[in-house]
Formats: structure tokens, sequence, C-alpha cells
């Protein structure tokens, strides 16, 4: 089903090449798959037995799978996450942006060399950009959120501190 609805999208709009190449990847993913992508998310550093062990296939599978889905491109790498213990400590908030019309890209690539900011997304809606940036203290997430509102191209900031987090998968 989700094969002919990507077809049936892809004959409509010859645009989405990409789209296409990605959605072949994904129709390949099986339960077993997403359980492990799952298991990856929470300790990318999990032993492959223990993976297996988890998952109830032999290590010789496991291995097969992971080794599929890092060659097609569905895991693109693996990553650092930080301790609950020091994030508790960081200032983190979300950086809602307006820009201007045509500048998204150069806004983008002043944002990418902000290492205060983990995420930049491109969003629907009233705003255009939105940021998660980290500060260690409240100075300076009020320095990094002027700097973000500084940027050539950005119109209007709104700026939301996180209280807490219900959930981190």
């Amino acid at each position: 089903m989700v094969a002919r609805a990507v077809d049936s999208y892809c004959n409509f709009d010859e645009a989405p090449t990409i789209f296409r190449h990605f959605a072949k990847r994904v129709r390949h993913m099986d339960q077993l798959d997403r359980r492990l992508i799952d298991l990856l998310r929470e300790n990318a550093r999990a032993p492959a037995a223990g993976l297996a062990r988890a998952l109830g296939v032999s290590r010789t599978t496991l291995q097969s799978r992971l080794e599929r889905l890092e060659r097609s491109g569905v895991i693109a790498g693996y990553t650092v996450r930080l301790s609950e213990a020091h994030e508790r400590g960081q200032i983190h908030a979300y950086v809602l942006m307006t820009v201007s019309h045509k500048q998204s890209a150069a806004v983008s690539a002043a944002v990418r060399k902000m290492g205060a900011v983990r995420l930049l997304q491109s969003v629907s809606g009233p705003f255009d950009l939105i940021a998660k940036a980290v500060a260690p203290n409240v100075a300076d997430m009020d320095t990094l959120i002027d700097a973000l509102g500084a940027l050539p191209g950005v119109e209007r900031t709104t700026s939301s501190i996180v209280l807490s987090t219900k959930i981190d998968r």
C-alpha cells in the first residue's frame, strides 16, 4: 500500500526524486528492523550479542540486518548521547524564527556556525525555522538568542525555555 501511494505521488510530480529513492529504502524495513532501530536509539553502543538476544535472533542475522540498514542509508551513523545529569545542568530553548523572503539559506548557513544550536528545522506555519539551542547558563542563552535575532535576514524570534523533558528517545 505504501509503495502504491509513493508511486502514485511520484507519477504526478517529477520533482521529488530523493523522496522516491528514500521511500524505496523505507519500504524494505520490516518490524524486526524497526525494533532494532528502537534498541539502537536507546543505546547505540549495545553489544551485538545483547541486541540479538533482545530481538530473539542470531548474532549473524543481527549483523546482516545492521549492515543492510547501514548500506542502504537508513542508518547514517552513530552518535553520542550526553548523560541526563549533564543535560539537566544546561539551559535548553527552542527559538522560532521568521525569516525574510529568500533568506532561509543564508540564515541556515549562519546558524550552522553556531555550535550552541543543536538542531535547525524548516517548518510550516507562522515561523520559518525552529532552532534547538543549549547553553550552560541563562546569560549565555540570552546572548545566543540575541545573536540569532541579530542575524541578517531574521525578522523576528520567539523563544521558549525548556522547563523539563517528558520523553527523549
